[in-house]
């Protein structure tokens, strides 16, 4: 509404200082009065129209187009002394000025549309030669995040905000959102599932009043959706969230700050000593002869020594090592086998229960 009221009022004002100006100055003519207003309201209707266009409008640009045609219209100034002194020599008895405005105006428009263009392309460079002059966004305080693909299907990120640890603006990329619309669209059922899951997550994260979420049209550098993240991060100086691997790496080589959600759940899993006791369902077969294999209700794989038979069974282990990895905590342990129940240990070799 705010906008409609915007160029509604500019349309109204650029046709009522057209007229004011044709009846002042053709107030003899019709033809050039309706003309000029006609004129006007054609500009006025086509700025309207490029503005409508360009919604997604960045503050670096426009202060960058503001810096190029401010510095166009100085180097113009300029350059109009020479530019007079070679028209006189030109026309020794003096240029008409309708010639001199001419080459004025044209030599400074080319130079304005020069100015602008080399500060639109070379904005991150100022920073280097004017200190005050910074077109890059500035963070200060809380940073972004940007929200990945896998983790917006992961569903992680949610639980995370209800703990109250996430601070600052959550970003979803459009084209993270074109591309979960893609997977949600596609003929297989299992990614159907999961890019609907993706944008219901998407949905439920902007109706939680506990994180602000937007969604960035914005485009980014990069052939791919991982390499526009890393591109977008780069520029905006914001965090990444996610749970691939892959992107994990690259994003850090890169210089952009990862929060990986999997490295986040395993920093927050309780930790286990070695000589620990537990009790773990063994559900598989392990790599070696004799190993079994369970897991916690967190995910965590257990690896038992010498119950590969127990499969189906809970048996009481020890824990002997644990390995972190990236991808997840491993727990390696052997049966538990109590004095009070030697016998039992000696012809079952484990204690089940």
């Amino acid at each position: 509404m705010t906008n409609f009221l915007l160029r509604g009022g500019f349309l109204v004002t650029a046709v009522a200082v057209a007229a004011l100006y044709a009846i002042r100055v053709f107030h003899d003519s019709a033809f050039a009065l309706l003309l000029t207003i006609s004129v006007a309201i054609v500009i006025a209707l086509a700025a309207i129209f490029i503005d409508y266009k360009t919604q997604t409008k960045k503050l670096s640009a426009l202060s960058g187009a503001f810096l190029g045609l401010g510095a166009g219209m100085l180097i113009t100034y300029c350059l109009s002394y020479p530019i007079a002194y070679v028209l006189l020599i030109i026309y020794p008895s003096g240029p008409p000025p309708l010639i001199v405005q001419g080459v004025v105006i044209f030599i400074g428009a080319i130079v304005i549309f020069g100015s602008v263009s080399v500060v639109l392309q070379t904005r991150d460079d100022f920073r280097f030669i004017i200190p005050y002059v910074e077109f890059a966004k500035q963070m200060r305080g809380t940073r972004p995040m940007l929200l990945d693909t896998s983790a917006i299907i992961d569903g992680r990120v949610l639980d995370v905000a209800e703990t109250h640890i996430l601070q600052g603006l959550l970003i979803v990329p459009r084209f993270v959102l074109n591309e979960l619309q893609t997977i949600a669209d596609s003929a297989d059922k299992i990614k159907r599932s999961r890019g609907r899951r993706g944008l219901d997550i998407v949905a439920r994260l902007q109706n939680h009043p506990l994180v602000d979420v937007t969604i960035e049209d914005a485009e980014a550098e990069g052939a791919t959706v991982d390499q526009q993240l890393v591109s977008m991060a780069q520029d905006m100086h914001a965090r990444l969230i996610t749970t691939d691997y892959n992107l994990n790496k690259v994003a850090r080589l890169r210089g952009v700050d990862v929060i990986n959600i999997n490295e986040l759940a395993n920093a927050m899993k309780p930790v286990v000593l070695p000589g620990e006791k537990m009790s773990v369902e063994i559900i598989k077969p392990g790599e070696g002869p004799t190993q079994g294999v369970g897991y916690l209700e967190d995910g965590t794989m257990v690896v038992v020594e010498n119950t590969r038979e127990c499969i189906g069974r809970q048996v009481s282990l020890i824990v002997t090592s644990m390995l972190q990895t990236s991808a997840g905590r491993m727990i390696f342990g052997k049966p538990h086998t109590p004095q009070n129940h030697s016998e039992n240990t000696e012809a079952n070799g484990i204690e089940t229960t």
